[in-house]
């Protein structure tokens, strides 16, 4: 298990929505493929929405960017 999952896997466990917002975040930026960038995208977008954080709209941003979300 990397340390990322790791992290992902405690942030779940203490419900700390803020922090999958960034860690999610963190794995789209170290996906090497498309798919799993915007898995990982979606998730945090999820999150922030859930959390009403900061990041939704960027994070929408990123995924109408890459045609998975539409305008």
């Amino acid at each position: 298990m990397s340390d990322l999952d790791a992290r992902l896997l405690a942030a779940h466990g203490r419900g700390d929505r803020a922090a999958l917002v960034a860690l999610y975040a963190e794995a789209a930026e170290a996906a090497e493929e498309e798919q799993a960038r915007c898995f990982y995208l979606t998730h945090a977008y999820v999150f922030a929405l859930e959390a009403g954080h900061a990041q939704a709209p960027a994070l929408r941003a990123r995924l109408v960017a890459a045609g998975r979300e539409s305008d």
